[in-house]
């Protein structure tokens, strides 16, 4: 399974799988969605031009996470497809992603919403590549 849900107190951790670092930051996405409503239920019909820069890999995780719940509550939207089609260190160190995300105008009736999702939190903030599976993972604690 490119994402899973792991066990915290309080919130819900998510953790995002890709053989690229771009595939692992578009699974936490969907992991992220499918905490609040059933992605498999989500259209294509609007698209959302996402920007972030962060000064680590990490923080830029967060960054990615957060300014796709900023754009769930600016157009009223959800989202469900996620194409990261840029991300890379730029010579001064710093990190930046450009990408783009997918969903519809949000409808009470047909998405079913489940859970809040405030924000991405620093909390078990992981992104890493596990040599032994070759894989990139991404992961934080999201605060319901």
């Amino acid at each position: 399974m490119p994402y899973e849900f792991f066990e915290h107190k309080a919130d819900i951790g998510i953790r995002g799988t890709g053989r690229t670092l771009e595939e692992a930051f578009e699974e936490a996405a969907k992991a992220m969605f499918n905490v609040m409503f059933d992605i498999s239920k989500v259209g294509k019909n609007l698209e959302i031009e996402i920007r972030c820069d962060a000064p680590n890999l990490e923080e830029l995780f967060i960054e990615w996470l957060n300014a796709l719940l900023a754009e769930r509550d600016i157009n009223d939207a959800v989202f469900a497809h996620f194409k990261v089609e840029k991300l890379e260190q730029l010579d001064d160190g710093r990190w930046v992603l450009e990408a783009k995300a997918y969903g519809e105008r949000f409808d009470a009736e047909k998405h079913k919403p489940e859970v809040e999702v405030k924000a991405a939190t620093y909390s078990q903030l992981r992104v890493y590549f596990n040599e032994e599976e070759q894989k990139w993972i991404a992961q934080c604690v999201l605060d319901v």
